[in-house]
């Protein structure tokens, strides 16, 4: 039997449909897509062309929520209660479901973006309450998750399906969390490097740290940065890997 995964991509992220070449043409190699609410990026036009982008050529859609700053991009660490991250990843699905739904699609999934995506990844108080937004809204929809997190085990504790996270473009701890993006070596730059860190995720389950340790991990989907300097030209010659390496790149379906 073929080995498949998910490749899916943060997309939707500017702030006007004229920036929106790269993420059409991604769109061509991956299987879903994550696309910002307004919080952390995008707006109403991006998201209705985003959606309407990814319905046409096939890609599973997932609603990206983050935290309400465009100034930081959603990615700086912010104090923030469970009632709190309840309220606004449940504001921000239901955002991107009215144009998923008057385009004629159905929501996927839900992917939390950035420093609460993170923060939620280590507490507990904050994944139970994103998953229960999400449960709440629609319970088939899938939560993504950073493998090996809080996020997944507060996901499965309320019987929502989850797909475990890994990435293409970030290396690792130890721990299986990511390095930092303020620490040196947090973003993988080469195309190269990119590919040895997938196929070993995807056929070995390990991923190799900075420190050189082979640790442990399980995913069923892998994440894209659509806002990368060379995110198109890791999509290219990802998929192009993948299939070399016979594995079937294919959608997580609610």
């Amino acid at each position: 039997m073929h080995k498949k995964i998910d490749l899916n991509c943060d997309l939707g992220e500017w702030q006007d449909i004229s920036q929106m070449d790269s993420d059409a043409a991604i769109l061509d190699y991956v299987s879903s897509c994550n696309i910002a609410c307004g919080f952390h990026a995008g707006n109403a036009a991006v998201m209705r062309k985003t959606v309407e982008l990814a319905l046409q050529k096939g890609v599973a859609i997932g609603a990206h929520p983050g935290f309400q700053d465009l100034e930081g991009f959603g990615r700086r660490p912010m104090p923030v209660t469970p009632q709190e991250a309840y309220e606004l990843t449940l504001y921000q699905i239901g955002a991107l479901h009215g144009f998923v739904r008057v385009a004629g699609g159905k929501l996927n999934h839900v992917k939390p973006h950035g420093a609460l995506y993170n923060q939620a990844a280590k507490n507990r108080l904050l994944a139970d309450a994103i998953a229960r937004a999400v449960k709440d809204f629609d319970p088939a929809l899938i939560l993504y998750g950073l493998a090996g997190s809080e996020s997944i085990r507060a996901a499965d504790s309320i019987g929502l399906t989850t797909a475990a996270e890994a990435f293409c473009d970030r290396s690792y701890q130890v721990d299986g969390s990511l390095t930092p993006r303020d620490q040196p070596g947090a973003l993988l730059a080469l195309p190269e490097d990119s590919i040895a860190q997938v196929l070993s995720i995807v056929r070995d389950g390990t991923v190799r740290t900075l420190t050189q340790d082979d640790v442990t991990l399980a995913a069923e989907t892998i994440c894209l940065h659509g806002d990368g300097e060379h995110a198109l030209q890791f999509a290219e010659v990802l998929t192009r890997a993948l299939r070399e390496d016979d594995i079937l790149i294919s959608p997580l379906r609610a």
